[in-house]
C-alpha cells in the first residue's frame, strides 16, 4: 500500500506562524515568561525597525546558522578577541621559531613568571592558542563565546573567560609552588610551559550550559565531562587536565547570576551586574 504524500498548499510567500521558534530560542533554557502587574499594552514597532526588517518568505528563514560566529555588531569582544588570536596564530605559524619560542616562554603563566610579573603573563598567555587556529579549542572558542555573549553581552562574557583563565591558572599552579618549596617537585616545575585559552573556554562551557535547554544542556556537559575525565587518567599533562576540570566547574557555578541577566535581558527590563 503506498503512502499518499500530502500536499502544502500554503502559498510560498505566506508569513510565517507567529509561534515559530528561531534557531537560538530552541537553544535558549528560559523561555519568555510575561512581566508581572497585568497585561502590557502593545507597543508599535517604529517605522525605522519596520522597513529594516525584511519580510520571512519561508520557514527555512527562521533558521539563521550564521548567529553561531561573532560578528563585530552583535558580538564584538569575541568577535575582536577571536581577531587578535588570529593574528597571534599567523604569527606562531609563521614567525621565526626561536621567536615564537622566546614570546610564548614570556607568556608561560608558570609560577616562576607568576612570582615577577602575574597581570602581565595571565593577560599573555591568553593570547596564545595552544595547536593554533586549527586546533579544536579554536573551534570551541567560537561556538562557546559568540553563543554566550548573545545570551548576556560582552562584558559577561568576558568576566566568565577571565575568572576561568584566571582562577584556574591559579589553582593549578600556587600548589606546584608549594610543592617545590617542599621538596616534593623539583625546581624545574617552576618553569613549566603553560599558555593558552583552554580554561576559558572550559569556564564558558560550563556558563553557557546553564543557559541551554535541557535536552542540550546535559549532552553538553556529559561529553566535556568525558573528555576531561579521559584526560585525567592520563599522565600526560595532569595539571593542564585539573584545570579544566576547575575552569568547567567555575562556569558551572555561574548558572543563577547568569540566568537572572539573561532572563533580564529577554524581558527588556535593567539589567543589575
Amino acid at each position: 500500500m503506498e503512502r499518499t504524500a500530502r500536499v502544502d498548499r500554503t502559498p510560498p510567500d505566506a508569513p510565517l506562524p507567529a509561534d515559530l521558534p528561531d534557531l537560538t530560542r530552541l537553544l535558549d533554557g528560559m523561555p519568555g515568561q510575561p512581566r508581572r502587574g497585568g497585561p502590557q499594552a502593545p507597543v508599535a514597532p517604529s517605522a525605522a525597525a519596520v522597513e529594516a526588517t525584511p519580510a520571512p518568505r519561508g520557514r527555512l528563514r527562521a533558521v539563521r546558522p550564521w548567529r553561531l560566529l561573532p560578528t563585530p555588531r552583535a558580538t564584538p569582544f569575541t568577535f575582536a578577541y577571536a581577531a587578535v588570536l588570529a593574528f597571534t596564530s599567523l604569527v606562531a605559524a609563521y614567525a621565526d621559531p626561536a621567536v615564537v619560542q622566546a614570546l610564548q616562554q614570556g607568556s608561560s603563566t608558570d609560577v616562576a613568571h607568576l612570582a615577577r610579573h602575574p597581570v602581565l603573563v595571565l593577560v599573555g598567555s591568553a593570547l596564545w592558542i595552544a595547536g593554533g587556529v586549527l586546533s579544536p579549542y579554536a573551534l570551541g572558542f567560537l561556538l562557546v563565546l559568540t553563543a554566550l555573549e548573545r545570551r548576556v553581552g560582552g562584558l559577561r562574557t568576558a568576566g566568565v573567560f577571565l575568572c576561568g583563565h584566571v582562577l584556574a591558572t591559579l589553582a593549578t599552579e600556587v600548589p606546584v609552588g608549594f610543592a617545590v618549596a617542599t621538596g616534593h617537585l623539583p625546581d624545574t616545575s617552576l618553569h613549566r610551559l603553560d599558555y593558552g585559552i583552554s580554561f576559558g573556554v572550559a569556564a564558558g562551557v560550563g556558563a553557557l550550559a546553564g543557559l541551554l535547554r535541557p535536552w542540550l544542556r546535559w549532552p553538553l556537559l556529559a561529553w566535556v565531562a568525558l573528555i576531561i575525565g579521559q584526560d585525567l587518567l592520563s599522565p600526560y599533562d595532569p595539571l593542564t587536565s585539573w584545570g579544566h576540570a576547575i575552569a568547567l566547574t567555575i562556569g558551572i557555578t555561574t548558572w543563577p547570576r547568569l540566568r537572572r541577566w539573561a532572563a533580564t535581558a529577554q524581558h527588556g527590563g535593567p539589567s543589575r551586574a
